[in-house]
């Protein structure tokens, strides 16, 4: 029972990787680096294989399908950087490990609050001793209103915890929770945009909600109003984002995720020229707070993905039902 490991950090997973195989009776393949067309051998002999946030595109599924592999993991509660569809062609299964939305709520809540306090342009005085205040007047979340995009687990999480600051909170999801409708009011998303002070996103990336911030919905929102996004990049135009954040439309930012970020994140890149000018333009601006996609990094987090996603591998080939598989 053998399963290729890609994008196995030594520092944190590999033990953990070596200690829950040794348990469930599992031989692993472990690689640090992203799979692609040249490592994709590591695969042969494995009916699975495990990924992160790497793009798995066609041609790296049919690479893998003519290895053997059968089932494609993520240690991650989304898999938009898989091809679904060629995986579903080549008779791949693919299935995701959810983690604890705490993380990702708390990493939410923090970058709302850095941004309404402009925390950037306060660290960024700090680290050159200018110790003045003009300029940083911040303002308090109680007497905002905002607006949280998408009620699942993470999203109902954050609702939960800005209720404690008390904010008015509106919400949008396709699905409406009664617990969630304790603290929040569900309203159509032209809402959001007309009285929102701060917009929060925790929807997973689709075709239909692709670049769902863009130039004619940031023309409805309210001037100087928060964006923050620790979901999917590709849920923002960062170009029409930039244009808003230069024309003062958009007051301030904290940005977790930003569109192409593949293959930058995650590497070592202060010796390199990045091909990401968008990156290079949000990092520019002191009302911008980025990270390289890490909210959702805490101990907990680690622990729950390796071992989760492993038991479904094995889940899968011992042909049982997996509640992990999502395609």
């Amino acid at each position: 029972m053998q399963v290729t490991v890609y994008n196995c950090r030594p520092f944190d997973e590999k033990e953990l990787f070596t200690e829950y195989a040794k348990e469930l009776g599992m031989e692993l393949v472990l690689c640090a680096d992203a799979p692609d067309l040249e490592n994709v051998s590591l695969s042969k002999g494995s009916r699975c294989v495990n990924v992160i946030t790497s793009k798995v595109d066609a041609n790296l599924i049919r690479a893998f399908r003519d290895n053997g592999v059968e089932y494609i993991t993520t240690r991650t509660i989304g898999y938009d950087h898989i091809d679904v569809e060629a995986a579903k062609e080549c008779g791949i299964k693919v299935g995701n490990a959810p983690y604890g939305p705490g993380g990702v709520a708390d990493y939410t809540v923090m970058l709302i609050l850095m941004s309404i306090r402009r925390m950037g342009a306060i660290l960024g005085r700090t680290a050159l001793q200018d110790y003045t205040l003009a300029g940083l007047n911040g303002r308090e979340l109680r007497d905002l209103t905002v607006g949280v995009i998408g009620t699942g687990r993470i999203g109902a999480t954050v609702v939960r915890s800005l209720s404690g600051f008390g904010c008015r909170i509106l919400t949008y999801d396709l699905y409406e929770k009664e617990e969630v409708k304790q603290y929040a009011e569900y309203v159509p998303l032209a809402q959001i945009w007309k009285e929102a002070d701060v917009i929060t996103l925790h929807t997973p990336l689709t075709q239909e909600n692709h670049h769902l911030i863009g130039a004619d919905t940031i023309a409805q929102m309210k001037d100087g109003v928060v964006i923050v996004n620790t979901a999917r990049g590709a849920l923002i135009d960062s170009d029409a984002f930039i244009e808003a954040i230069e024309n003062g439309k958009i007051g301030a930012a904290g940005l977790d995720v930003v569109e192409n970020e593949f293959g930058l994140y995650y590497y070592d890149h202060k010796s390199d020229i990045l091909k990401n000018r968008e990156l290079a333009m949000f990092r520019s601006f002191p009302n911008v707070i980025v990270s390289h996609h890490m909210a959702f990094y805490t101990k907990n987090y680690v622990e729950t993905v390796v071992k989760d996603s492993l038991m479904s591998c094995k889940l899968y080939m011992e042909g049982k039902e997996n509640p992990w598989e999502v395609g």
